[in-house]
């Protein structure tokens, strides 16, 4: 059975007096904004359903959103535009809004836990698959998928014919399909080759 305070304990007993957990949502897809977010719970806050955002059904990632928002010390949520991620590219990107985090819920004594992502100036630990390891790297994944989730429904409403309610803006046939035939719109990542496919391809029937 997996310990998911085993990390944060580590860190407390080295005299960390507080953990953030740090993770994102949105670094696949090629349309909509990246999310990233950050949570401290008290020493001790345990709360078994906690994992892996995406190991959770939607209904139980909301019911637990409300619950890490409810029983945080503190948590941060950084949304990265469709720009942004485009400029920096979606690793940095998604490391720049990790870095924000931090900064955001800085104190004395704060020690971050990372799922995978290397930061710059933090004391910091990048753990491989952290958000199915760390209870508080997973509620981090919870915060971002849900706000993100909830991002690209209110963007469907503006957007119907590409159907990001559905596949949240990631690479499906459905997604694929809407986008040869409508062209991108403005929350596409021209970044990504999927897009950059189909602007080239408008580009030489323009000319």
């Amino acid at each position: 059975m997996i310990d998911h305070l085993k990390f944060e304990n580590e860190y407390y007993q080295q005299g960390y007096q507080y953990i953030i957990g740090l993770d994102e949502a949105g670094r696949g897809p090629m349309a909509g904004e990246l999310v990233v977010a950050g949570v401290i719970f008290p020493k001790g806050y345990y709360d078994e359903r906690i994992n892996d955002s995406k190991q959770l059904s939607e209904k139980k990632r909301s019911l637990l959103y409300d619950e890490i928002i409810k029983n945080a010390l503190a948590y941060h949520i950084e949304i990265i535009s469709v720009e942004d991620v485009d400029e920096l590219n979606v690793y940095r990107a998604s490391q720049l809004g990790m870095e924000k985090c931090v900064e955001a819920l800085k104190r004395d004594g704060l020690f971050a836990l990372t799922d995978a992502m290397p930061l710059h100036d933090i004391e910091h630990l990048a753990i491989i698959k952290g958000d199915a390891l760390s209870m508080s790297i997973g509620a981090a994944s919870i915060l971002a998928k849900v706000t993100r989730d909830r991002l690209m429904i209110a963007h469907s409403k503006t957007y119907p014919q590409y159907g990001f309610e559905k596949h949240k803006g990631y690479v499906t046939k459905y997604h694929k399909e809407a986008l040869a035939q409508y062209g991108p719109c403005p929350i596409h990542r021209k970044s990504f080759k999927p897009v950059q496919a189909v602007l080239q391809k408008q580009l030489s029937l323009d000319v």
